[in-house]
């Protein structure tokens, strides 16, 4: 599409080029990348009809990053977003290719163009560039314009699932989100250490390298061959003007200079062989002296001053290592003399009478002048082709690494961090496996290897953790088994506690995750201590394994002494508690159910037992138990009472707030009295 549009506009001489419609496209659908490869090919393609197209490959190139870029962030989805778009496309792509042309092509590419600045200069009274600046501008707006609206269009054409396929077409894993890419891109750039930075700067590198030996090559050759030739030039026109002159004239026409009778007709043929050698600036002829010659003869460039016939001139110091030659008559090879006066190369050729006697010396020059300003042109023009190609070059640095090692590698880092994030969780971990596995990297070489390395081993990790979740589950299932079976067998002695345990297990842990959620003693309650109090629940009566029957399952109030006893209850648990714990080692859960065994008869205001604790002193799990034990032995029939109705109960329960229970495990308790009658109706209690 750039080259047919592109060669239509030149056959025809139209002032517009219409060569990025197809760069437009390509951007809109594929993004940087093909974009930018599509400005430098089709550049490069054009210089078939146009080879100045080449030059112009950069300015194209950034076309396609700017379409690209506001494509993806601005989006052309409303026509003042185009005609923005249009104008900086328009005015920096104008202002470059005017410089390019006018400055380093010295013309417009176009006749038509030539026209209208020739018109502007002398409508608006402007300078030549002027005109010719603004002009291009204009037409560039304009050429903009038309682009992107006819790239808009056929975009519109194409199904959106097709532009979606070519634009992920070129991931090798699973496409990201362009916050995503932006994430990546923003870290890669960031930092000079970057894996992307480094090898697009590698090949920017070598690219560059590779194009300034290729340059001082080419330039060394062909000054080299210009050297050669110029000294040819210059030797063959010395030879031709020492033909054409009279060696016996020689003498005379430094005495009578231009009055001399063979002066105006030597000088004639001179210059004659001057005009029809190209590349030759001065011809002279001159005479040896001692210590310099003089001149005869100067046939210099139209309104160059020439020396005078019989001017003396010195020998330059360039010409002194041929001084010998000189005065021997013999030929003088080219030589190679930069002074003031210029740069240039100098041939010497004897003038001979027919006595064999050397008379003077024709001499030609040939200026190496040119030289430098070929260089300069030359390195400009090369500077043009090659930024085209060095933004190429960058873009498929940054793309090809992006994609097959930046993009992946970043994806994997990022799924493992959320692996190692999930810890135990083996909800966590089954999505975190299923995320890395979902990236789907396929760029075929180390990084793909590494990739499947890596899921495998997270996928048999989570399994591994799974069989070990399984095991510690059915351990704990087996502990708590062991628990409520040392419990029942405690309980079974005691004729009228039926399923206090269970009850008060219940009762506690509708008390601790209502502590939690009003945020009560958050510094000490979380997940660990709530299941460490549930667990630990029904081992807080262990210590009556110890009290005799006659006292536990007594049908009357106990007398002081049997009460006394009874209280040890609460020391023997602690007991019997602390030796599991140094048996088994690390059971940190024990120590709560130990805290309950020992304390769960202290009260808030300091009055209980067996240590006389007082508020926040007494462990919490102690307090919370209790609530739930007290409750329990008041709403449960016992051999020496009847079972309170639920709302004695409740209000014995509240009127402790303060003196016997925790207040805030009171309040809690108080406000979870829907779920306290589930309990007492799933134990056959009617409320």
């Amino acid at each position: 599409m750039n080259v047919v549009m592109s060669f239509f506009t030149r056959m025809y001489g139209l002032p517009v080029y219409l060569d990025t419609v197809g760069t437009m496209f390509v951007s809109l659908i594929g993004g940087i990348f093909p974009g930018i490869v599509t400005a430098v090919l089709t550049n490069a393609a054009s210089t078939i009809f146009n080879k100045e197209a080449i030059y112009f490959g950069f300015i194209s190139a950034l076309v396609a990053i700017y379409t690209a870029w506001f494509n993806r962030e601005k989006k052309f989805d409303h026509i003042k977003k185009i005609l923005i778009f249009v104008f900086v496309v328009g005015i920096g792509s104008g202002a470059l290719g005017a410089v390019i042309q006018w400055g380093a092509m010295g013309r417009p590419q176009t006749q038509s163009i030539d026209a209208l600045v020739e018109a502007f200069t002398i409508q608006f009274g402007v300078g030549d560039f002027w005109s010719y600046f603004i002009i291009n501008l204009l037409l560039n707006i304009l050429d903009k314009g038309v682009s992107i609206f006819a790239a808009l269009l056929l975009v519109h054409f194409i199904p959106k699932r097709t532009c979606i396929n070519i634009r992920n077409s070129g991931w090798k894993q699973k496409p990201l989100s362009i916050n995503e890419v932006k994430r990546i891109g923003s870290l890669s750039l960031s930092s000079l250490n970057s894996l992307r930075i480094r090898i697009t700067v590698m090949l920017l590198g070598c690219s560059f390298a590779l194009t300034a030996i290729m340059g001082i090559v080419g330039i060394t050759l062909y000054f080299k061959n210009a050297k050669v030739e110029k000294a040819e030039i210059a030797l063959n026109a010395a030879k031709f003007a020492s033909e054409v002159v009279d060696p016996n004239i020689i003498d005379e026409c430094i005495a009578k200079g231009i009055y001399a009778d063979a002066y105006g007709e030597t000088e004639s043929a001179l210059r004659r062989i001057k005009e029809g050698i190209t590349g030759v600036d001065r011809i002279y002829i001159n005479q040896l002296s001692s210590d310099g010659w003089y001149i005869v003869f100067d046939i210099v460039p139209e309104g160059v001053k020439k020396h005078i016939p019989g001017e003396k001139e010195k020998f330059d110091e360039n010409m002194q290592p041929y001084v010998g030659s000189l005065f021997k008559g013999e030929v003088v090879a080219p030589v190679e003399i930069s002074s003031v006066s210029g740069w240039f190369i100098a041939a010497y050729y004897p003038i001979i009478d027919k006595n064999g006697i050397c008379m003077g010396y024709a001499a030609a020059e040939t200026s190496l002048a040119f030289v430098s300003d070929y260089m300069r042109d030359f390195m400009l023009r090369v500077l043009f082709i090659m930024t085209s190609f060095f933004i190429l070059i960058i873009a498929f640095g940054l793309w090809s690494t992006g994609m097959g090692m930046v993009y992946p590698i970043n994806s994997i880092e990022k799924s493992v961090e959320n692996f190692i994030k999930a810890g135990d969780d083996q909800v966590e971990l089954d999505e975190a496996v299923r995320q890395m596995r979902a990236i789907d990297i396929q760029t075929g070489d180390e990084i793909e290897k590494m990739y499947r390395i890596i899921c495998d081993m997270a996928l048999n990790q989570t399994e591994k953790i799974r069989s070990v979740r399984r095991f510690s589950e059915a351990t704990l299932k087996m502990q708590d088994g062991l628990i409520i079976t040392m419990a029942d067998l405690v309980e079974n002695r005691d004729s009228d506690t039926g399923a206090h345990v269970q009850k008060t297990s219940e009762y506690v842990k509708i008390i601790v995750e209502g502590l939690e959620k009003k945020g009560y003693y958050p510094e000490k309650i979380s997940a660990k201590f709530k299941s460490d109090v549930v667990r630990s629940a029904p081992l807080h009566d262990v210590g009556k394994i110890n009290i005799s029957d006659k006292i536990l399952n007594k049908p009357g109030k106990l007398t002081p002494e049997e009460f006394e006893i009874m209280k040890t209850h609460t020391t023997a648990g602690r007991e019997i508690i602390e030796k599991a714990i140094n048996t088994v080692k690390g059971e940190v859960y024990l120590k709560e159910a130990r805290n309950m065994a020992a304390y769960h008869h202290e009260r808030w205001d300091g009055k209980g037992y067996p240590e006389g604790l007082h508020g926040e002193v007494i462990p919490l799990s102690a307090r919370i138990m209790a609530v739930a034990d007290v409750f329990d032995a008041l709403s449960s029939p016992r051999v020496y009472k009847e079972a309170f109705p639920l709302d004695e109960a409740l209000a014995i329960i509240s009127e402790g707030a303060g003196t016997q229970f925790d207040p805030k495990c009171v309040e809690v308790f108080m406000d979870a009295l829907p779920e306290i009658k589930v309990i007492l109706n799933k134990y056959n209690q009617k409320v």
